[in-house]
């Protein structure tokens, strides 16, 4: 069985890819990816509109004298959202558009921190 090598015979035979001759840093370099700013931007989306979907709803049905008032600050900043359950419907489209914003944004400062970091 000629035709096998071991570990020991490929690295002494200098039968290794260019890759692993590189130093860290541009192995390191070469290996972090860019981030997709549009499904970073979903993702964010989704998460930040459930959330207020379910905490709005969460405290709809829990009721009682007061109910959210704390949420309801919300309202200073999204137009039309209410404590309510149609309140959490806006919230989350609200919450959507707010997260894909930041989520993008989040994208787009670690995409060009990495380009000025190869450049």
């Amino acid at each position: 069985m000629a035709f096998l090598l071991t570990a020991s015979q490929v690295l002494s035979e200098r039968r290794v890819p260019r890759l692993m001759e590189r130093s860290q840093d541009e192995k390191l370099m070469r290996s972090v990816i860019r981030l997709n700013g549009v499904i970073l931007g979903l993702v964010a989306g989704i998460m930040v509109g459930l959330g207020i979907f379910v905490a709005t709803n969460w405290l709809v049905l829990k009721g009682g004298s007061n109910v959210g008032a704390h949420l309801q600050l919300l309202s200073q900043y999204f137009f039309g959202y209410s404590v309510s359950f149609v309140g959490s419907f806006i919230g989350m489209i609200y919450g959507f558009v707010t997260g894909y914003v930041l989520g993008w944004f989040l994208a787009f400062i670690y995409n060009s921190v990495l380009w000025l970091r190869r450049s």
